[in-house]
């Protein structure tokens, strides 16, 4: 029997009995599958808790997957369980309080200072940001560690919906949508792309490596040769950029609308 008939045939099981055997058995299944997205998430534990203990938080998004899953609506139950499982892991970290006041104020102050040299200089460099933000380098560098540990949606992230999920990339064009919109849309396309290139080629690449070839910031590490806390700090940076000047070209446009 191949992989895909053998879970069907544990879920079909599962759906007509609801035994514990069952049920134990689909979770020895897609325990690797809890891995994969903590692997893919861009967060520190807090202080007194380790990866280990992300991995059991992920349990509970799986089990609450489990429990929701209909195989009848003919989507994967990966594709279902993968927002539940990231979702029960941020939901545990908020609960630890990982992510301060302090710590979100000191990540608007870098944002904010990031769009005015960009809005000013046409481009980002470290020594721009510190002098708007009047730091010393220690200072700007907790700022950007702060910035990587953020949760910031992508365009791998889903959309939960009654009939499954979406995926916010297949969100973002409508049939529907009229003429405007549609060049609006290009607008937009054309300013990621612009902004990407403002990027530095280490920044690329760790985002390509990370949304497209879909590895975890440990294996980007030993493929740049680098620790995994400066790729998650390079992943910040190039987010907060992208932010930036997104956001810049949002205000700009607004203010040509009619």
């Amino acid at each position: 029997m191949c992989p895909e008939a053998a879970d069907a045939a544990l879920w079909k099981e599962y759906a007509e009995t609801r035994s514990e055997g069952c049920r134990e058995r689909i979770v020895k299944r897609y325990l690797p599958l809890i891995k994969y997205v903590v692997g893919r998430m861009v967060v520190t534990p807090p202080s007194g808790l380790d990866y280990e203990d992300l991995l059991s938080f992920g349990i509970f998004g799986l089990l609450d997957a489990i429990e929701r899953f209909d195989l009848s609506k003919g989507f994967s139950f990966q594709t279902f369980a993968v927002p539940r499982i990231r979702g029960a892991v941020l939901d545990e970290l908020r609960k630890c309080d990982w992510f301060s006041r302090t710590g979100r104020e000191k990540v608007q102050r870098l944002n904010r200072a990031m769009e005015r040299v960009l809005r000013d200089r046409g481009r980002l460099r470290d020594d721009w940001v510190m002098q708007e933000m009047g730091v010393d380098e220690r200072t700007y560098l907790e700022a950007q560690e702060l910035a990587s540990r953020s949760y910031i949606a992508s365009l791998d992230e889903v959309s939960v919906l009654e009939d499954g999920e979406v995926a916010i990339e297949d969100t973002l064009a409508d049939d529907r949508e009229g003429a405007q919109e549609r060049l609006e849309f290009e607008g937009d396309r054309e300013q990621l792309v612009a902004a990407m290139k403002q990027l530095t080629e280490r920044e690329q690449q760790v985002l390509s490596l990370y949304y497209y070839e879909g590895l975890a910031l440990k294996e980007i590490g030993r493929v740049l040769g680098v620790t995994e806390s400066r790729v998650s700090q390079i992943h910040g940076h190039a987010l907060s950029a992208l932010r930036a000047t997104l956001q810049g070209a949002e205000s700009r446009r607004a203010v040509r609308r009619p």
